[in-house]
């Protein structure tokens, strides 16, 4: 057991390997700061590279910290920085930009194939007691948003990014397909964007062992109409099959899951009737968005946190959220504060 002074992180070596292990405290640059961290929620993806050491083409060559979903208090600042000081509060965007290319230029800059992210091969992620990252990507946190609501604003983002990748706007009617914390996600930014009616498959469509043409007859008959949108949030080749069969002509499909590279589609299908598929990376300038929502309360993302582990037990919080239990597992690494 780490004592409470040192870094204690959660760091995965290879597949099927996780350990809690103690690292240095880092110093931060002139443009960074110190982070000591709050709550670090557990994503799909950390589980995902814990269970199976790679995703797509990042792979876990070197041990790596997981966590990208965090928020924190400052305690160091590098020579650079003015606009925070230590003892802020900070809600952290995990996607930092290297260099500044094209996608940085045109203000795309999750695109960039340069860009650092916690938690992605080879870049260590903040599921730690103490983190430095980018001053500029740390985000002052109002007194009246909670750590916890900070860390969640990198799913929120997700929701945040589709939904606006969508067009979703007043009287919109969408499909949200997959009830998992992405889901629900867009869900919440789908009806505070002006959505008329939202249906979600695992809530108000449960499937079974439906086709996907009956999976969008069963969205059609619920909404009295097919949806102008639809976010597909799974991944699974027959959920983005019904998508498709879902979507009204004209309308427009976002892939915001991730599942295998290659999938079987009805693209004539989508093709002849004018459905739209947009695909999303991660996000971008959605942080601010998201705290205003959240300092407005126009979201309550609080519900979302069914789970609290402190950092000592992440391996305990690892193993429930590969069990699928609750919604989104929470992990304090603030021995002194393991409030919300």
């Amino acid at each position: 057991m780490a004592a409470p002074g040192q870094n204690l992180a959660v760091v995965v070596h290879r597949a099927g390997d996780l350990r809690l292990e103690n690292h240095p405290i880092p110093e931060p640059g002139p443009n960074e700061v110190l982070l000591r961290m709050h709550s670090v929620g557990i994503c799909g993806s950390d589980v995902h590279y814990w269970q199976h050491g790679r995703i797509g083409d990042f792979v876990v060559k070197d041990p790596m910290v997981l966590g990208h979903e965090a928020s924190g208090t400052v305690v160091k600042v590098g020579s650079g920085v003015t606009h925070l000081k230590p003892g802020d509060r900070v809600a952290i965007e995990p996607g930092v930009p290297r260099e500044m290319d094209e996608f940085c230029k045109t203000g795309r800059y999750n695109l960039s194939p340069a860009i650092f992210f916690c938690a992605t091969p080879p870049d260590n992620g903040n599921l730690c007691r103490y983190y430095k990252h980018s001053a500029s990507y740390c985000y002052k946190l109002p007194d009246n948003v909670t750590f916890e609501e900070g860390a969640l604003i990198e799913p929120l983002s997700v929701g945040i990014h589709a939904c606006k990748r969508a067009g979703v706007t007043l009287g919109s009617k969408v499909f949200v397909s997959g009830s998992g914390p992405i889901g629900l996600v867009n869900v919440l930014v789908a009806k505070m964007m002006g959505a008329a009616a939202v249906v979600i498959t695992d809530f108000t469509i449960q499937v079974k062992n439906e086709t996907p043409q009956e999976v969008a007859s069963k969205v059609e008959s619920l909404l009295g109409c097919m949806p102008e949108i639809t976010v597909e949030c799974t991944g699974v080749q027959a959920c983005i099959q019904a998508g498709i069969y879902a979507t009204r002509s004209g309308g427009t499909l976002v892939l915001v899951g991730l599942g295998s590279e290659m999938v079987t589609v009805p693209i004539v299908n989508a093709a002849v009737r004018e459905v739209d598929i947009r695909g999303i990376f991660r996000y971008c300038n959605t942080w601010p968005v998201a705290i205003a929502l959240l300092a407005s309360k126009r979201i309550n993302v609080k519900p979302l946190v069914t789970h609290r582990f402190p950092l000592e037990k992440a391996l305990e919080a690892f193993e429930t959220t590969k069990r699928g239990e609750g919604v989104k597992v929470m992990l304090k690494c603030d021995p002194s504060d393991q409030n919300p």
